[in-house]
Protein backbone atom coordinates (compact mmCIF):
# COMPACT_ATOMS: atom_id res chain seq x y z
CA UNK A 1 0.00 0.00 0.00
CA UNK A 2 1.35 3.42 -1.10
CA UNK A 3 2.34 6.08 1.32
CA UNK A 4 1.12 9.67 0.50
CA UNK A 5 3.05 12.78 1.39
CA UNK A 6 1.50 15.65 0.75
CA UNK A 7 4.43 17.86 -0.55
CA UNK A 8 4.81 20.27 -3.41
CA UNK A 9 6.87 19.05 -6.18
CA UNK A 10 10.18 20.59 -7.01
CA UNK A 11 10.85 21.16 -3.13
CA UNK A 12 13.64 19.91 -1.22
CA UNK A 13 11.56 17.61 0.83
CA UNK A 14 9.69 16.10 -2.86
CA UNK A 15 13.75 15.15 -3.83
CA UNK A 16 14.26 13.66 -0.71
CA UNK A 17 11.56 11.16 -0.95
CA UNK A 18 12.35 10.24 -4.76
CA UNK A 19 15.88 9.65 -4.19
CA UNK A 20 16.94 5.90 -4.34
CA UNK A 21 14.00 5.10 -5.68
CA UNK A 22 12.41 4.12 -9.53
CA UNK A 23 9.87 6.40 -10.23
CA UNK A 24 7.00 6.30 -12.94
CA UNK A 25 8.40 9.18 -14.86
CA UNK A 26 11.62 7.27 -15.88
CA UNK A 27 9.49 3.30 -15.85
CA UNK A 28 9.29 4.03 -19.91
CA UNK A 29 13.18 2.51 -20.11
CA UNK A 30 12.56 0.05 -17.42
CA UNK A 31 9.58 -1.20 -19.28
CA UNK A 32 11.39 -1.52 -23.05
CA UNK A 33 12.47 -4.85 -24.34
CA UNK A 34 10.02 -6.34 -21.88
CA UNK A 35 10.89 -9.58 -21.81
CA UNK A 36 14.57 -9.38 -22.87
CA UNK A 37 17.42 -7.82 -21.11
CA UNK A 38 17.80 -4.62 -20.16
CA UNK A 39 18.55 -1.47 -22.52
CA UNK A 40 21.41 0.77 -22.08
CA UNK A 41 19.18 3.53 -20.95
CA UNK A 42 17.50 0.94 -17.58
CA UNK A 43 21.25 -0.06 -17.16
CA UNK A 44 22.26 3.82 -16.55
CA UNK A 45 19.16 4.92 -14.48
CA UNK A 46 19.99 1.61 -11.98
CA UNK A 47 23.32 3.20 -11.47
CA UNK A 48 21.71 6.39 -10.35
CA UNK A 49 19.53 4.66 -8.57
CA UNK A 50 22.08 2.81 -6.42
CA UNK A 51 24.28 6.15 -6.00
CA UNK A 52 21.54 7.68 -4.16
CA UNK A 53 20.47 4.69 -2.17
CA UNK A 54 24.20 4.52 -1.43
CA UNK A 55 24.46 8.22 -0.81
CA UNK A 56 20.70 9.32 0.11
CA UNK A 57 21.12 12.33 -1.94
CA UNK A 58 19.43 12.47 -5.33
CA UNK A 59 21.32 12.49 -8.37
CA UNK A 60 18.67 14.23 -10.93
CA UNK A 61 19.77 17.15 -13.30
CA UNK A 62 18.81 20.63 -12.49
CA UNK A 63 19.24 21.10 -16.50
CA UNK A 64 16.50 23.35 -17.94
CA UNK A 65 15.30 24.06 -21.31
CA UNK A 66 12.22 26.51 -22.95
CA UNK A 67 10.04 23.54 -23.25
CA UNK A 68 10.28 22.37 -19.29
CA UNK A 69 10.06 25.95 -18.42
CA UNK A 70 6.68 26.19 -20.53
CA UNK A 71 5.34 23.26 -19.02
CA UNK A 72 5.69 25.18 -15.76
CA UNK A 73 4.13 28.14 -16.89
CA UNK A 74 1.40 26.44 -18.65
CA UNK A 75 0.62 23.57 -15.70
CA UNK A 76 -1.25 25.90 -13.88
CA UNK A 77 -3.02 27.23 -16.82
CA UNK A 78 -4.23 23.75 -18.06
CA UNK A 79 -5.30 22.61 -14.46
CA UNK A 80 -7.67 25.58 -14.00
CA UNK A 81 -9.26 25.11 -17.58
CA UNK A 82 -9.64 21.39 -16.46
CA UNK A 83 -11.27 21.99 -13.56
CA UNK A 84 -13.50 24.48 -15.30
CA UNK A 85 -14.76 22.32 -18.01
CA UNK A 86 -15.15 19.26 -15.86
CA UNK A 87 -16.80 20.60 -12.82
CA UNK A 88 -14.36 19.09 -10.06
CA UNK A 89 -11.25 20.36 -7.73
CA UNK A 90 -8.06 18.83 -8.47
CA UNK A 91 -5.94 19.01 -4.86
CA UNK A 92 -1.82 18.50 -4.82
CA UNK A 93 -0.57 15.13 -6.06
CA UNK A 94 2.02 15.30 -3.42
CA UNK A 95 3.73 11.85 -3.74
CA UNK A 96 3.81 8.55 -3.06
CA UNK A 97 6.10 6.03 -1.34
CA UNK A 98 5.78 2.69 -2.60
CA UNK A 99 8.86 1.44 -1.30
CA UNK A 100 11.49 0.80 -4.16
CA UNK A 101 8.89 2.80 -6.46
CA UNK A 102 7.36 6.14 -6.23
CA UNK A 103 5.36 8.71 -8.07
CA UNK A 104 4.14 11.69 -8.56
CA UNK A 105 0.78 12.58 -10.06
CA UNK A 106 -0.12 16.46 -11.03
CA UNK A 107 -3.61 16.06 -8.98
CA UNK A 108 -5.89 14.20 -6.84
CA UNK A 109 -9.64 14.11 -8.20
CA UNK A 110 -11.92 13.15 -5.35
CA UNK A 111 -11.29 9.66 -3.96
CA UNK A 112 -11.47 7.81 -7.66
CA UNK A 113 -9.36 10.02 -9.89
CA UNK A 114 -6.08 11.19 -10.80
CA UNK A 115 -4.69 13.66 -13.44
CA UNK A 116 -1.63 13.85 -15.55
CA UNK A 117 -0.79 17.31 -17.26
CA UNK A 118 1.53 17.56 -20.21
CA UNK A 119 2.02 20.41 -22.07
CA UNK A 120 2.68 20.11 -25.62
CA UNK A 121 4.20 22.08 -28.70
CA UNK A 122 1.16 22.55 -31.32
CA UNK A 123 2.43 19.93 -33.02
CA UNK A 124 2.62 17.37 -30.55
CA UNK A 125 -0.94 18.53 -29.55
CA UNK A 126 -2.11 18.02 -32.70
CA UNK A 127 -1.04 14.65 -32.39
CA UNK A 128 -2.72 13.60 -29.06
CA UNK A 129 -5.94 15.60 -30.81
CA UNK A 130 -5.72 13.33 -33.81
CA UNK A 131 -4.55 9.90 -32.44
CA UNK A 132 -7.70 10.52 -29.78
CA UNK A 133 -5.54 8.02 -27.12
CA UNK A 134 -3.17 7.89 -24.52
CA UNK A 135 -0.05 9.45 -25.53
CA UNK A 136 2.70 6.43 -25.98
CA UNK A 137 5.37 8.38 -24.64
CA UNK A 138 3.48 8.61 -21.60
CA UNK A 139 2.04 5.06 -21.56
CA UNK A 140 3.99 3.62 -18.74
CA UNK A 141 3.88 7.07 -16.41
CA UNK A 142 0.36 6.32 -16.22
CA UNK A 143 -0.33 3.01 -16.00
CA UNK A 144 1.60 2.61 -13.13
CA UNK A 145 0.34 5.85 -11.63
CA UNK A 146 -2.76 4.41 -12.15
CA UNK A 147 -1.59 0.97 -10.60
CA UNK A 148 0.07 1.71 -7.42
CA UNK A 149 -3.01 5.22 -6.53
CA UNK A 150 -5.42 1.97 -6.20
CA UNK A 151 -7.59 4.73 -7.44
CA UNK A 152 -10.30 4.31 -10.54
CA UNK A 153 -8.81 6.36 -13.84
CA UNK A 154 -6.61 9.01 -14.43
CA UNK A 155 -7.31 11.83 -17.17
CA UNK A 156 -4.33 12.41 -19.02
CA UNK A 157 -4.23 16.13 -19.90
CA UNK A 158 -2.77 17.79 -23.06
CA UNK A 159 -2.59 21.73 -22.94
CA UNK A 160 -1.46 24.02 -25.46
CA UNK A 161 -1.56 27.80 -25.01
CA UNK A 162 -1.16 28.37 -28.93
CA UNK A 163 -4.38 26.60 -29.93
CA UNK A 164 -7.39 28.40 -30.16
CA UNK A 165 -9.32 29.19 -26.52
CA UNK A 166 -11.58 26.25 -27.34
CA UNK A 167 -9.32 23.98 -28.09
CA UNK A 168 -6.08 24.10 -26.10
CA UNK A 169 -6.96 21.30 -23.76
CA UNK A 170 -7.04 17.45 -24.83
CA UNK A 171 -8.21 14.88 -21.80
CA UNK A 172 -8.14 10.94 -22.45
CA UNK A 173 -9.34 8.72 -19.71
CA UNK A 174 -7.46 5.75 -19.06
CA UNK A 175 -9.67 3.43 -17.01
CA UNK A 176 -8.14 0.99 -14.29
CA UNK A 177 -9.98 -2.15 -15.76
CA UNK A 178 -8.60 -1.51 -18.89
CA UNK A 179 -5.02 -2.04 -17.71
CA UNK A 180 -4.98 -5.38 -16.27
CA UNK A 181 -1.73 -6.80 -18.69
CA UNK A 182 0.04 -3.98 -18.05
CA UNK A 183 0.13 -3.96 -14.28
CA UNK A 184 1.11 -7.83 -14.37
CA UNK A 185 4.27 -6.76 -17.03
CA UNK A 186 4.73 -4.13 -14.10
CA UNK A 187 4.57 -6.83 -11.46
CA UNK A 188 7.27 -8.84 -13.74
CA UNK A 189 9.64 -6.04 -14.72
CA UNK A 190 10.27 -3.60 -11.54
CA UNK A 191 11.71 -6.69 -9.47
CA UNK A 192 14.04 -7.58 -12.51
CA UNK A 193 15.22 -3.95 -12.26
CA UNK A 194 15.23 -3.88 -8.95
CA UNK A 195 17.53 -6.77 -8.99
CA UNK A 196 19.87 -4.66 -11.58
CA UNK A 197 19.99 -1.60 -8.96
CA UNK A 198 21.54 -4.16 -6.16
CA UNK A 199 23.79 -5.17 -8.32
CA UNK A 200 25.19 -2.07 -9.47
CA UNK A 201 25.12 -0.87 -5.31
CA UNK A 202 27.72 -4.16 -4.78
CA UNK A 203 30.14 -2.80 -7.27
CA UNK A 204 29.94 0.27 -5.61
CA UNK A 205 30.32 -0.43 -2.54
CA UNK A 206 32.94 -2.92 -3.45
CA UNK A 207 34.98 -0.59 -5.41
CA UNK A 208 38.67 0.41 -4.37
CA UNK A 209 41.85 2.24 -5.97
CA UNK A 210 43.77 -0.77 -6.79
CA UNK A 211 47.42 -0.08 -8.97
CA UNK A 212 47.27 -3.19 -11.23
Amino acid sequence: MAEFHNVEQNTEEWFALRAGKLTSSSLACVMANFGKAFGEPAKKLAVNIALEQVTGRHTESSYTNEHMERGHEEEPLARALYEEETFCDVTNGGFFDCGFFGFSPDGLVGDDGIIEIKSAVPSAHFSRVKRQSLDPTYKWQCIANLKESDRDWLDFISYCGAFPPESRLYVYRLHRSECGKQFEQIDTRVPEFKGLVEESKRIILNSNYRII
